[in-house]
């Protein structure tokens, strides 16, 4: 907002005063005079009122424009607060939405989680099968085994004791 008026500190006339807007700042030639002579000193008054700390018309203008300058700043003070209010509301809203979805995913995950713990389990369970089922084939051929090389160690030594089998002579063809 554009600040209107003149500033005090610029003026080249210490005489004059500040015209509120729409005042004309030159006045009639002998009015000051006319005034004075008049018994007025409406002009003479008026300048010791401002120096004494009684506002003028610019100073009342310049007040009033601070005043609605501190309740603009005020407003806006206030819309910031609702403003940040309205997004650590929205943010809280948004982590416990996340709350409920992430439970939601990690529920999910959990469940295929078991379904492919299952699965695996069966597959793992029939190979175990499979392989106790080999294991028992060959401990039964390895019973089988040892009978068969017990066996053939009872019929060796059955022919080795044998009378023919002690003369038997490598070089000799008798069989």
């Amino acid at each position: 907002m554009e600040r209107q008026g003149v500033d005090p500190a610029h003026r080249e006339d210490s005489e004059s005063e500040p015209q509120p807007m729409g005042d004309s700042k030159e006045q009639p030639q002998g009015q000051d005079s006319r005034e004075e002579e008049a018994g007025g000193g409406s002009a003479s008054t008026n300048r010791q009122g401002v120096l004494e700390g009684k506002s003028g018309p610019y100073f009342s203008s310049l007040e009033s424009s601070i005043e609605i300058l501190k309740k603009r700043a005020q407003e806006l003070i206030e819309n910031i607060n609702e403003s940040r209010q309205k997004d650590l509301a929205l943010m809280a809203n948004f982590r416990d939405s996340l709350k409920i979805k992430v439970s939601d995913l990690t529920e999910k995950l959990e469940e295929r989680m078991y379904q492919a713990y299952n699965q695996h389990s069966k597959i793992i369970q029939e190979r175990l099968q499979e392989f106790t089922q080999k294991i028992e084939k060959i401990s039964q051929l390895e019973t089988e085994l040892r009978e068969v090389c017990h066996t053939v160690e009872t019929m060796y030594n059955d022919l080795c004791v044998q009378p023919e089998c002690w003369g038997w002579n490598p070089g000799s063809h008798a069989y």
